[in-house]
């Protein structure tokens, strides 16, 4: 296998290259957060995660005003509060997470691609 990886990255051109070498194959999670802020939705991933932490602090007020509140509208509001935001922030880390996939993905097919090439090239050579 690096036999077909070191023809790959001969025959990539230098962004292919780049964006090859920038994704590690042991990647860890918060490696993969932090590839999502590059590229051309970088600044959309850096806002949800900004919004994400945001909710997050809304949601610790909201479970806190649901343990304090004594009066039963008060204390259904709330909560209903807390829930919207629990779902609000399972939107946001999906759309994080389904990036990071599509990131995943991106690399493999980029790898195909030139592993495809490099097969057709070597039948015409024979």
């Amino acid at each position: 296998m690096a036999e077909i990886d070191d023809k790959i990255s001969e025959a990539l051109d230098q962004d292919d290259y780049a964006f090859l070498t920038n994704l590690d194959a042991d990647r860890g999670m918060f490696q993969q957060i932090g590839d999502t802020w590059k590229g051309p939705l970088g600044g959309w991933a850096k806002l949800l995660f900004g919004f994400t932490f945001v909710l997050g602090m809304g949601l610790l007020y909201a479970f806190y005003q649901v343990a304090h509140t004594r009066h039963p509208v008060e204390h259904t509001l709330w909560a209903i509060l807390a829930l919207t935001l629990i779902v609000l922030m399972g939107f946001a880390k999906e759309w994080m997470f389904a990036r990071m996939n599509m990131l995943t993905i991106l690399r493999e097919i980029k790898r195909l691609q030139v592993q495809v090439a490099l097969l057709s090239e070597e039948k015409q050579q024979d």
